[in-house]
């Protein structure tokens, strides 16, 4: 059975709806849970908006990078932490392509000048790790630029931990299966058609090869001052939600301790990598 317009009208209130979809027995658990969601993501956009005031007054430097496979969710995720920020303290950064210049150029350099300005912060949508996995998985870095990239990346991050830059570095993990049924629903969806490259098609094909070299960007890049936060979960509501707690966790700002219980990640889905964890992206 369905809901009737006179059903609708009827209802004042959300526990009203809730009574009537048991008379009628309306299976409402997905609008159940995308109220949940809803609420639970005004809650925490509102907090982010206190972090970015804080962050501001404080003169702070934050860079969160958003790194994972393709179709992991990484865009997605940066909307909802941006949606509500100030705009003339928050941005964000998306990369195209080097230039023949910056071919030329050392790696960093057209990084470093996207770096978070005093009172700023900054959401990488990949990062300078696109040369750890990206690169050398479809040919666009050859092994003397890799290797160098690789023994480089932990100085450079140093570096910029010792000049009071914060980095949040996040990995969206999903499974092979879902990804394929992101890229399908892409390829369908006309508003997101243009989501999907010829470097997507390769993913799948690719996959073991991506795992390779994720592995060895977290061996070799995972440190004490730059840790890799692995987001474990293949339901894209829940890695925006639990990477939003981490993040707000991760900051001492105003009134924290009376919503502690909001921002807490769930250790199940946010985890420190660390070389035994399971993941679901192997």
């Amino acid at each position: 059975m369905k809901f009737t317009a006179e059903d609708l009208h009827s209802a004042k209130t959300r526990k009203d709806l809730v009574a009537i979809a048991k008379k009628k027995n309306v299976n409402i658990d997905n609008v159940v849970r995308n109220l949940k969601y809803e609420i639970e993501l005004s809650k925490l956009q509102s907090e982010l908006v206190n972090l970015q005031q804080y962050i501001t007054e404080n003169q702070l430097r934050v860079a969160v990078l958003f790194e994972g496979r393709d179709a992991a969710g990484k865009g997605g995720s940066i909307k909802r932490f941006r949606e509500h920020l100030n705009p003339r303290s928050s941005r964000v950064v998306a990369l195209s392509k080097p230039t023949d210049n910056e071919r030329g150029q050392w790696y960093f350099r057209r990084y470093i000048k996207e770096l978070p300005n005093p009172g700023e912060i900054v959401f990488f949508d990949r990062s300078w790790y696109n040369r750890a996995v990206v690169e050398p998985v479809m040919g666009f870095c050859n092994k003397e630029q890799y290797n160098q990239f690789m023994v480089q990346v932990p100085e450079f991050e140093h570096m910029l931990y010792e000049d009071g830059v914060i980095i949040i570095k996040f990995w969206f993990s999903i499974s092979k299966e879902v990804q394929s049924k992101r890229f399908n629903a892409r390829l369908k969806n006309p508003l997101k058609q243009w989501k999907f490259s010829p470097v997507d098609k390769m993913g799948q094909q690719l996959w073991d090869k991506y795992t390779y070299y994720k592995e060895q960007m977290f061996t070799k890049t995972h440190t004490n001052f730059s840790p890799w936060i692995i987001v474990k979960t293949n339901d894209k509501k829940t890695a925006r939600l639990e990477s939003m707690r981490y993040l707000l966790s991760h900051f001492d700002y105003s009134d924290k301790e009376d919503i502690s219980n909001l921002i807490q990640p769930d250790p199940n889905v946010i985890v420190r990598y660390y070389r035994n964890a399971k993941q679901i992206d192997i």
